[in-house]
């Protein structure tokens, strides 16, 4: 099956390449049958890639070791789900899976916009086999999942513990659909700059993917947040690692650009912007692939660098920028607005304001980012950079984002009245003033950027909670609704609205959530033998008693915590350090099953007002393995097991087989003795030391993310309106060949 694989890989660059040339040439023809031509080139990439990633998929569930790539992140002990996720755990199956969701996502596109756009469709269907062509080059040529061993191993490496999560099977191909995704607006951006049809044509063809690239990429950061306050032992979500935010600069560039097409659609403004905007996000978005796949940057979620890859994808960067200027100069005469600003107070104003912030962020964290690159290449020595170094930057522009998000949608289009701006924001502002000044009472100045993200959240929440209930008092007054049947009605009939509403409250309350759980976070640690107690922000935390645990995948060094809050218990956390087996054998046989990768399992207890959340690290004496008193014991076992094992050497093969099977005499003592070493940890425990933090309003962070995804599939569900839209013009045209007239549609 992988000469199969392989076999359907080059199959894979010949659809592109002939669906490149059938586009262009049916563009430059103007044959229609050669458009269609390579527009079914695209679907046939999808296909003959799912085919490929099926093949795949099946090396790793069968365990087949022959495919190098299923020896590298498998075992044989990997549970099944895991076993699927870790197809995109690998440099090369993540190659595939990108080539796959842009297939897959291209094909929706084209077939969408087959009979809408038929001047644009060939020119973006080429721009979109362009970028298959060049991961599918990676992916036979320098990346291919399909090589082989002629001796595969017995036993796989496994998965790495770290990535044995939940979130870890979908947070990687959300994150590339929204990659693959900002490909396509990028693609018909790029048509629409060749043919010169500058308009909102092609705005309206992939403003929903967009939104949909948008969504996709903030669940995959939510995910990997999520990930790494559950996962990395550190008691954090966001450490500003490389990786995360090369995600994160795509999304906000992706959003100031769903803030600014309405503008574009509204006024006919800012086509020059948004154009750049598009391509730049698409650009980001390669760039973010970049990222992961080069290990240029230190990070724990990039891939091992690729020098080859590495040249391929700054190529294709610098490719992709050259061109995007140069078209944008070509066309600039075209891309001139239609209108002006009327008003600095107006909703376009500030929207725009809002898109200037939004880039602001992108740049800074781009800026910072790749500072360590652009000190070496300037001085020759790296610099490194942490969070620190993002703060003083991005706190002030996140507090004026957020702002913004309460005035923009709000205000009128064109200019606003002294009247209206008092009848909009009297509330909300009287509301964000109040919170304000009891948190400076009661908190004084000593947190001003969590006093002042409050104020503001307060601010956006109050005037989304107004917008909402004026509409459903209108429409309780016209239509004698009652309010959940308003509320409902309201939101459906404008979903693009009401949707951005709640995604911008959503926002406030994410970043509420952010503010109280860096600014009012209590952290320390503490070394304890069972018995003992250490105290943090108002609570005890006492070490109750160790624990161990072992499997055929891992042994588990843990122990129960008991949290009480003065006399009252609160919470009994149970928290663990796991240690995987080592593949190395020269730690011995039974050595290699305490010195192998390792992974935390941290004690939680959620809730609205704070999290209490700690882990165990039973290291002794800080040392860099968790032996300590065991190393004795570890060091006779290995003695024993290995004369054991030089005996059976010497034995005939029939009784090697016999001896060394799963389930002999042999492996059932090895276990036993393991059993016994991991007794010591429980019979004769010895001081361990655990991180405890006490964490207020983490809840609301991903509350306020599930707000923003409730909103934004508010707005990207497919308006009912649509169809109504095309019978009404139907209807039109069949009441004009009548001589009827056709009553106007009941305003929203």
């Amino acid at each position: 099956m992988a000469l199969v694989g392989r076999a359907l890989l080059i199959l894979d660059l010949l659809v592109c390449a002939y669906g490149i040339a059938a586009s262009l040439y049916g563009a430059r023809s103007r044959q229609q049958a050669w458009v269609d031509s390579g527009r079914r080139a695209v679907y046939a990439l999808a296909g003959v890639t799912a085919i490929a990633f099926v093949i795949l998929e099946g090396a790793f569930l069968r365990n087949d070791f022959s495919y190098n790539v299923v020896a590298q992140a498998s075992s044989t002990t990997t549970p099944v789900l895991y076993k699927a996720a870790a197809v995109w755990s690998t440099q090369q199956g993540s190659l595939l899976l990108w080539i796959l969701l842009l297939s897959f996502w291209s094909s929706l596109s084209l077939l969408l916009a087959r009979r809408r756009a038929r001047e644009l469709a060939p020119f973006a269907t080429a721009v979109l086999l362009g970028f298959g062509l060049f991961f599918t080059t990676l992916a036979t040529f320098f990346a291919n999942p399909f090589d082989t061993s002629p001796s595969p191993p017995a036993e796989g490496a496994g998965l790495d513990p770290l990535l044995r999560h939940a979130t870890m099977m979908m947070h990687p191909p959300l994150l590339y659909s929204g990659y693959t995704m900002l490909t396509i607006p990028f693609a018909f951006a790029v048509a629409a700059l060749i043919t010169g049809r500058t308009g909102a044509e092609w705005i309206a063809l992939t403003r929903r993917f967009a939104l949909a690239a948008w969504l996709c990429l903030g669940v995959g950061i939510m995910l990997g947040a999520r990930w790494s306050y559950i996962e990395l032992g550190w008691g954090g979500y966001w450490a500003w690692d490389p990786v995360e935010n090369a995600a994160l600069i795509p999304w906000l560039l992706a959003t100031a650009f769903l803030h600014s097409i309405m503008i574009q659609e509204k006024r006919g403004m800012l086509r020059v912007w948004n154009m750049s905007l598009i391509l730049g996000t698409g650009c980001s978005a390669i760039v973010g692939t970049f990222l992961v796949r080069s290990g240029i940057l230190s990070s724990i979620h990039a891939f091992v660098s690729d020098p080859t890859l590495n040249i391929s994808f700054v190529a294709l960067i610098g490719i992709l920028l050259g061109a995007s200027v140069g078209l944008v100069l070509w066309r600039r005469p075209l891309l001139r607005s239609e209108a002006r600003l009327d008003s600095l107070i107006s909703r376009e104003s500030v929207f725009l304001l809002q898109n200037m912030v939004l880039v602001a962020l992108a740049l800074v964290i781009f800026w910072i980012t790749f500072f360590p690159l652009i000190s070496e290449a300037v001085t020759g020595t790296q610099v490194s950079v942490g969070p620190p170094a993002f703060e003083p930057f991005v706190v002030p522009l996140a507090l004026i984002l957020v702002l913004l998000a309460g005035v923009g949608p709000v205000l009128a289009w064109r200019r606003v009245t002294l009247g209206g701006l008092r009848r909009s924001f009297a509330f909300p502002a009287a509301a964000g003033l109040a919170v304000l000044l009891v948190l400076l009472a009661t908190l004084g100045s000593s947190h001003l950027f969590a006093v002042a993200m409050f104020a503001c959240a307060t601010f956006v929440v109050a005037v989304v909670a107004q917008e909402f209930w004026r509409g459903v008092r209108a429409r309780h007054v016209m239509a004698g609704e009652s309010a959940p049947v308003a509320l409902v009605a309201l939101v459906r009939r404008n979903r693009r609205r009401y949707g951005g509403y709640i995604v911008h409250a959503g926002l406030a309350v994410l970043l509420v959530g952010v503010a109280a759980s860096s600014s009012f976070k209590h952290s320390r640690y503490a070394t304890l033998r069972p018995g003992q107690s250490a105290a943090i922000g108002g609570y005890t935390v006492k070490y109750v008693r160790p624990t161990v645990a072992a499997t055929s995948q891992k042994i588990s060094l843990g122990a129960v915590l008991q949290v009480s809050r003065g006399s009252r218990p609160v919470a009994r956390l149970r928290t663990a350090y796991g240690l995987y087996p080592s593949q190395d054998t020269s730690l011995g046989p039974i050595g290699r099953f305490f010195n192998g990768t390792t992974e935390s399992q941290i004690g939680l207890r959620s809730g609205l007002l704070r999290d209490i959340w700690t882990v165990v690290d039973p290291c002794a004496g800080g040392s860099s393995s968790c032996l300590g008193p065991l190393q004795p014991q570890i060091n006779r076992a290995n003695a024993q097991m290995e004369g054991a094992l030089n005996a059976i050497a010497k034995m005939s093969p029939t009784q090697q087989r016999r001896w060394l099977a799963p389930n002999s005499p042999l492996w059932t003592a090895r276990n036993q003795r393991i059993v016994k070493i991991l007794s010591l940890y429980v019979s004769h425990p010895w001081p361990v030391t655990f991180l405890m933090i006490v964490s207020p309003l983490v809840m609301w962070l991903w509350i306020g993310g599930l707000i923003m995804v409730a909103g934004a599939l508010i707005a990207l569900r497919p308006l009912p309106t649509l169809w109504r839209v095309r019978a009404r013009a139907a209807a039109y045209a069949a009441s004009a060949r009548a001589g009827r007239s056709v009553p106007a549609r009941e305003p929203a």
